[in-house]
Order: structure tokens, then sequence, then C-alpha cells
């Protein structure tokens, strides 16, 4: 160890040799020298303080990219730090920490908890996926998982989301915004995030609520596009229940008793996490008894435990120019069920919704499952699909 004034010249002057060099003027003041593992003599500007009774070294730079009198500059700043009380070295350390938590790591910790969710059962397999989906698996977010959670802001949100709106679409853009969302909620809760970066941002304009509702003559051209295969079988399920995609994609033979003429959807499998039984019309049942089964397997669709997964590869060839969804079937289920004059509280029971007459003070006290309203309902709506799909339009009375 030696004591010298550091500066420019005597800097240039020392030795090509391991040194630790200590100045006269500011203390604590320093310059190392150290050989790596190449031979080659390294030198960098330290501090050396005590704070709390420990002894500490920061490291300033290198003394190849700043010059002493930088060094020096920065080494002042940090020794006014430390007489007020603040600990730069503690500082480094949680900064270096904080940088290490990046947003790959968190979403990690978060779909952990979602699991955990699931095997609890108040969480459905499909939303688990989803979430996957946008966060981790597809490229929506990717860029950003290296970069730590907290160092991410308003405009690497805005960025992902005008490049999803271009490669993907603006309702896509939407829905990844809106997991993404929830995501830094949960962070913010959970004390590691401290900001949602989403807020703020611009809300892609496909998130306006749908309200497509597909006409007598798309819906027969829809039916009559469907193959023999399992997604063919599963739309037009869809179509003679007004389910959500998920439920009949995964539905289990487990869940049918062709002898009790019923399709019992579990609250694990329903949005509402409230169990839904419909009555088997004859249609149903025709498309259900075609399915193959297999004796190991409950699952009727798919190839995997959780049921069909592949929405994203298959298209119908039906003729509609106007852009549809899966999802517009189940909202024209509804509207096509009113237009028969069935009445609202037995639509919204097919549908398992538990809004209207089943919200509030009145759903407690209103037990009625509506059974008979609900099979002569779904027996009106097949009837109904036959004659759109014949071509033999006519007016089906509804049933005492």
């Amino acid at each position: 160890m030696t004591v010298l004034t550091l500066d420019r010249k005597t800097v240039a002057a020392l030795p090509e040799s391991d040194g630790l060099y200590w100045d006269t003027k500011l203390k604590g003041f320093g310059l190392l020298a150290r050989r790596d593992a190449s031979g080659t003599i390294r030198r960098s500007f330290v501090i050396q303080f005590r704070f709390d009774n420990k002894q500490r070294k920061i490291k300033l730079g290198d003394a190849a990219k700043i010059n002493v009198d930088q060094a020096r500059k920065k080494a002042e700043k940090l020794f006014a730090q430390i007489t007020l009380g603040v600990d730069p070295a503690a500082e480094k350390e949680t900064a270096r920490a904080a940088s290490a938590i990046t947003l790959k790591s968190v979403v990690d910790q978060y779909l952990q908890m979602k699991e955990l969710q699931l095997r609890n059962d108040s969480r459905r397999a499909s939303s688990l996926n989803i979430t996957r989906l946008y966060l981790l698996r597809g490229d929506y977010f990717k860029p950003l998982h290296a970069k730590p959670i907290n160092a991410i802001g308003k405009a690497d949100v805005a960025t992902r989301l005008n490049h999803i709106i271009a490669n993907n679409s603006a309702n896509t853009a939407s829905r990844a915004r809106a997991h993404l969302s929830a995501f830094f909620t949960w962070a913010m809760k959970e004390g590691i995030a401290d900001a949602n970066p989403v807020i703020g941002t611009n809300e892609p304009e496909g998130n306006a609520e749908r309200d497509r509702v597909l006409s007598d003559d798309e819906l027969a051209r829809i039916w009559n596009a469907c193959g023999d295969d399992e997604y063919g079988k599963i739309v037009k399920l869809l179509i003679l229940t007004g389910c959500r995609r998920e439920e009949i994609g995964g539905l289990k033979w487990s869940e049918i008793d062709l002898d009790a003429g019923t399709m019992t959807i579990p609250g694990t499998r329903t949005k509402n996490h409230h169990p839904l039984t419909l009555p088997l019309t004859g249609m149903m049942r025709d498309i259900i008894e075609s399915v193959p089964q297999m004796v190991s397997r409950d699952p009727m669709f798919g190839v995997r435990a959780g049921g069909f997964t592949g929405w994203r590869r298959c298209r119908l060839d039906h003729g509609i120019t106007k852009p549809w969804q899966l999802r517009d079937i189940r909202r024209s289920v509804a509207t096509g069920m009113a237009d028969l004059g069935i009445q609202p509280h037995v639509i919204e029971a097919v549908l398992n919704h538990r809004s209207g007459h089943k919200a509030g003070v009145a759903g407690i006290y209103n037990r009625s499952s509506y059974e008979r309203e609900m099979r002569n309902a779904l027996a009106v709506w097949s009837e109904h699909i036959t004659s759109i799909v014949s071509g033999e339009r006519k007016v089906v009375p509804l049933r005492a």
C-alpha cells in the first residue's frame, strides 16, 4: 500500500504491477491495480469507508474509462452521502438485487400461484393456459422477459402492444394488455413491482365489447361447413347448447348421462364456478354418440388431459364475408332463443348466467333449476336449427 497525491501525472507514472495507492488529499480515495488471468494489469478507482462499524469498499470505475479527476468528484459525492448516514454500498447491493428480478422471474412466480389456485379448484385450466400463453410462451412480451421488472416503463409496454396489433390484431393486443395489467397489479400487491406500467397506455381499438349476432343464414352456413371431425362436432354442440367453447372442448364422458339424458358441466369448468346441467336433445345425443370413445380416456375431444386445444389451427370454409368468432355463437343462441319467444330467465338458465332473476336477493330465494323449461327451450331451439339448416323455414311453436 502506497500513499501519494493522485493526479493525472502520478497515475500515469505508476508501475505496471499490483498495488494499492491511497490519495493524500482525500482520505479513503485510492487506486487499485490487479493482474487479471491473462496477465494484464487492471486499474480501478475505489473508495474505502466504515459504516455501522463495518469496513466497506466500492469500485468507482475502470481507470481506463474515467480519469482521476472524474473519479475524485464521484468519491466526494459518495463521502457526502456517507456523512449524511446513507450507505452507498448497500444501495448498490439493492440495485444489483433489483436488476436480478426480471419480468420472467416474476411471471414464473405468478404462474405458480395460478397453478396453486387451479389445484384448489378456484381457477380453470383453460384460463391458466391463456395466461401462460400471453405472459410466457407467446412472443407478445418475450422481448421484455430479461429486463428488470421495475425498469419496464410505459413506453416498453406501448411498443409491444403496437407490435401485437401489427402482427396479430387489436383484439389480441387488448387481451394481452389485460393479462399484463393483472400481472403487474398482483406484483405490486406482493411488493415486487413499484408501479403498473400498463396504466396510461392506449387501449387497443379492438377492445370494444363484441355485439356480433349471427343471422339464421350464417348459423346454417356454419353448421353445413362443419365436417365430421371433432372440431365440427364441437361447433355444432356450441350452436345447440350456447355453451362456451372451453366447456364443450373440455367435455368429458363422465359428464354425460345418456340414461338420464343430461350433460353436467361441473363448477370447476364454468366461468362463474356454478355447475350447469343441460337436458340433451336428440340432435345433441346423435353428435355425442358419434364421437369415438376410448376405454381409458375420459375427455371426449382432443388428445391431452385438458381436452381439445387446437382452436387456432381449425377454420371452417363457411362462405361468410363478415368476420365472426366462436364466442359469437353463444350470443347468437341467446338472441335466437329470445326471437323464438323463450323467456329471458329460461335463456339465462341455459347459459348458466347468475344475473337478472338469479342475482342478489332474488337468487337466494329462487332455487328453481327450470329443468322442464330448459328442456323445452333447447328442444325448440334444436327444431329451429334443423329448419334453417335444411332450408325449410317454419315457425316453431313453444310447448306448453
